[in-house]
């Protein structure tokens, strides 16, 4: 992992199309800004991950006969 300080206002880019800048430091709370092709999926980890664990369970109930019917 990388670690980085930044201040308010500064930003970092990743790859060539993406901009994450500070946009506010509050105590223990930072709010940042993320610029990136509409293209390009952003998500707060948590919510990443429930999609990632919902996406397991709906493979998980998945038989052969369950898929077959999709496509009839």
């Amino acid at each position: 992992m990388l670690a980085l300080s930044r201040k308010k206002g500064e930003a970092l880019v990743i790859g060539n199309n993406i901009e994450i800048t500070i946009l506010e430091v509050k105590g223990d709370q930072i709010k940042i800004g993320v610029k990136a092709p509409r293209e390009v999926s952003i998500y707060r980890k948590e919510v990443y991950e429930q999609i990632q664990q919902a996406n397991q369970e709906a493979m998980a109930e998945q038989t052969p006969e369950t898929l077959n019917k999709l496509f009839q």
